[in-house]
């Protein structure tokens, strides 16, 4: 979900105004009507596009990048353990942004689309997150993102398709790592038709699938340190054009592998006092059926709350969950996992590698997502904050 993550795509209005003014320096005063010679096509809005049953969604095509959606994000979050069995967290995700207006400019330098990174590394022998950061502008062979399958990069950094498997590759000063992730089991739509609704109104909704116990092997580097490393993760694939509500600050996000081979994902929408405004989750049990649980169904309790030592933000790192017929506590694997992601998305999150235990048994493991805890998020360029 994400941020991400944004699980999430999620961008400050500061950065999204910044950007345009880019796009005004570049090509001229967003009301010059272009009639001579030479001078810019005027700013076109783009596309009013829409989550909607009337046209589901279908693969592969969905794996590929919907450029007429102004949000997207590909998100891959797991757990590694190197060779003397030490656990990492890890997570990439990948943003594309649609500016709200561009330029009717053939020009390789109009900025169509924005791409984002993010990448994290939870290393308890670190104590806390390490993180490396991605932009650029679409285009000139800085980055892109195509149509037709999973093939999204930043210069060097990249997540694509492999055939039926997919890699990444992470640069950063502090971090590397380059992952392979092999599905072992099928894509889980989150919702019925992948239409996952994210409150009452039903234009705040995503296209969405899951892809997760994906089998991932590879290299990290941390600081220098080369390890092979071995593991299981989590692919989300979202697009939207209206994602969260009015009334809603942000979210929070559980995707949890279980170690019968089900898979649970459930997220709240919240207001701004911490009451849940929407409520959902979708189960795939150890038979391969899958369940959508409806907000009676949910409960979602913190235990435990973590302040910053960085920003001062607090955040519920601990967590009391009924979920169907599911009792769990949360437990991360690290307090600081804060992601300050203020370079590229604009946003600062906590979001890390967490447990799902029953009594004193762990029954799963998966990433935590806690977003709108230091003030209200802007998703994409049609929001504002307070």
């Amino acid at each position: 979900m994400m941020i991400s993550h944004l699980r999430s795509g999620l961008l400050r209005k500061g950065i999204c105004s910044g950007l345009l003014m880019l796009c005004c320096g570049l090509y001229g005063p967003a009301q010059a009507e272009s009639s001579l010679p030479g001078m810019p096509l005027p700013l076109q809005p783009t596309p009013d596009v829409k989550v909607t049953s009337q046209y589901p969604m279908q693969f592969p095509n969905a794996l590929g990048s919907h450029p007429a959606f102004p949000i997207e994000w590909w998100y891959v979050t797991g757990w590694l353990h190197n060779a003397s069995g030490k656990p990492l967290g890890f997570q990439i995700t990948f943003f594309r942004v649609r500016p709200p207006k561009v330029w009717a400019n053939p020009s390789a330098f109009n900025p169509r689309e924005l791409l984002f990174a993010e990448a994290a590394l939870s290393d308890p022998r670190v104590g806390h997150l390490l993180t490396a950061q991605r932009t650029a502008r679409a285009g000139l062979g800085l980055a892109g993102a195509d149509r037709d399958h999973t093939d999204v990069w930043i210069r060097h950094w990249y997540l694509r398709q492999q055939g039926q498997d997919y890699e990444t590759r992470i640069n950063g000063k502090r971090i590397r790592y380059r992952l392979r992730f092999t599905p072992t089991q099928p894509v889980i739509l989150e919702g019925l038709q992948g239409i996952s609704r994210k409150g009452p109104d039903p234009k705040n909704a995503s296209y969405y699938y899951s892809l997760p116990h994906l089998k991932v092997s590879g290299t990290v580097d941390i600081k220098g340190q080369r390890e092979l490393v071995s593991g299981e993760a989590w692919l989300d694939h979202e697009w939207s054009a209206a994602y969260l509500p009015k009334k809603a600050v942000g979210w929070d996000w559980l995707g949890i592998n279980l170690q019968d081979g089900g898979a649970l994902m459930v997220f709240m929408m919240r207001r701004a006092d911490g009451a849940p405004f929407w409520l959902a989750g979708t189960e795939r049990n150890a038979q391969g059926q899958v369940h959508y649980i409806p907000a009676k169904d949910i409960r979602m309790r913190p235990t435990g709350w973590w302040r910053s030592p960085q920003t001062g933000i607090r955040y519920p790192v601990r967590w009391q969950m009924q979920v169907g017929s599911m009792h769990l506590a949360v437990v991360p694997l690290m307090d600081n996992q804060e992601f300050d992601a203020s370079r590229s998305s604009g946003t600062v999150y906590w979001e890390g590698a967490v447990r799902a235990m029953t009594g004193q048994q762990t029954v799963g493991k998966g990433y935590l997502e806690l977003t709108g805890y230091g003030g209200r998020l802007a998703l994409g360029h049609r929001r504002s904050t307070p």
